[in-house]
């Protein structure tokens, strides 16, 4: 097929430019394509270099001689029509949220009221441009913090935080944590047909209270026996000896952190410069040292640490102790 339209200098300088800077790739290859054509290549040669067929450039040449540049855009309404519309797009996001592992209950109700018949995958493929996505469901507490408390201590947390940035205090995250031979199953890449397994078992629970500084300074104690509050004062007191500015120890409303014995220590720590900052009920996300507890449960202990007890156990001294160095977070 001949270029009945005409490849003037101006023209081909433009095709060039479109060849060179259009964002759309399919604009650039016709662009190259006419300039080709302009130049006498042939249709065996073009097919080639395009790996089109002789139909396909037959329609580029078609556009070019009827439209010019407009021909080398894409026509709107190209392609394959959506299965559903932005409405009913929406209406399956709701379904799947009342049933998130369910989806053959999302296609009978597809079939139910629109009378489509698709599949699970074109389900998915929905929930994907959707922005949502196939994860763990996550344990979360069981209540809210009070709206206005929880915005005015996560505005004063934010403020000593500053402070620390100063120079002016020493900010620490408390928390306890518990780990035992009954695994956190994280996801991971295994070979098509088989699966990975980690043994379940019995065993005691190794319980850790943390102190934690955003800089990934650690001070953990360790043991089988249940943390009370006379461990906690027994640690703040240990860890703390002596310090040299403001020191706030962030905590949350667990009985151990409020109890009398620990109101009674406040005074005295108050004394030597060290506060207790508290945060609202069922705010563990305003404690960074709970993204520690995360870490090292679903990502830092290997599977292997879950063979035995002792295993388990060496494995979790060893992040605690390596953390700063080997095991880092930004809390930045």
């Amino acid at each position: 097929m001949r270029l009945t339209r005409a490849v003037f200098p101006e023209t081909q300088r433009l095709l060039q430019r479109l060849y060179r800077q259009s964002r759309h790739h399919q604009v650039r290859q016709r662009a190259h394509c006419i300039l080709l054509k302009s130049q006498e290549y042939s249709i065996a040669q073009l097919m080639d270099i395009f790996v089109v067929s002789r139909k396909t450039l037959y329609n580029w040449f078609s556009a070019w001689n009827t439209e010019g540049f407009i021909g080398l855009y894409n026509r709107p309404g190209r392609g394959r029509k959506l299965t559903f519309n932005a409405e009913q797009a929406e209406q399956i996001r709701v379904w799947t949220q009342q049933h998130p592992k369910q989806l053959k209950q999302v296609v009978q109700k597809v079939h139910e009221a629109w009378n489509i018949s698709v599949s699970t995958k074109t389900i998915k493929r929905v929930l994907k441009a959707l922005h949502m996505s196939w994860h763990r469901f996550r344990r979360v507490v069981g209540g809210e913090p009070h709206p206005q408390e929880y915005t005015d201590k996560q505005a004063q947390l934010e403020a000593l935080k500053h402070l620390e940035d100063q120079g002016e205090i020493a900010l620490y995250y408390l928390d306890e944590a518990g780990f035992c031979l009954i695994p956190c199953l994280p996801y991971g890449w295994q070979p098509i047909g088989e699966t990975l397994g980690i043994e379940s078992k019995r065993s005691r629970r190794l319980n850790v209270l943390g102190l934690m500084s955003r800089s990934n300074q650690l001070n953990a104690y360790i043991s089988e026996q249940s943390i009370t509050s006379a461990v906690v004062i027994a640690c703040m007191d240990a860890f703390f000896p002596t310090v040299e500015q403001r020191t706030v120890l962030v905590v949350d409303q667990a009985s151990i952190h409020t109890s009398d014995a620990m109101q009674d220590k406040l005074a005295e720590w108050q004394q030597r410069q060290i506060e207790i900052f508290q945060l609202p009920s069922y705010s563990p996300q305003l404690n960074l040292i709970e993204i520690l507890w995360r870490f090292i449960k679903y990502e830092w202990i290997e599977i292997s640490a879950y063979r035995c007890w002792q295993s388990l156990v060496a494995y979790v001294e060893k992040v605690l102790r390596e953390f700063g160095e080997n095991y880092v977070i930004n809390f930045v």
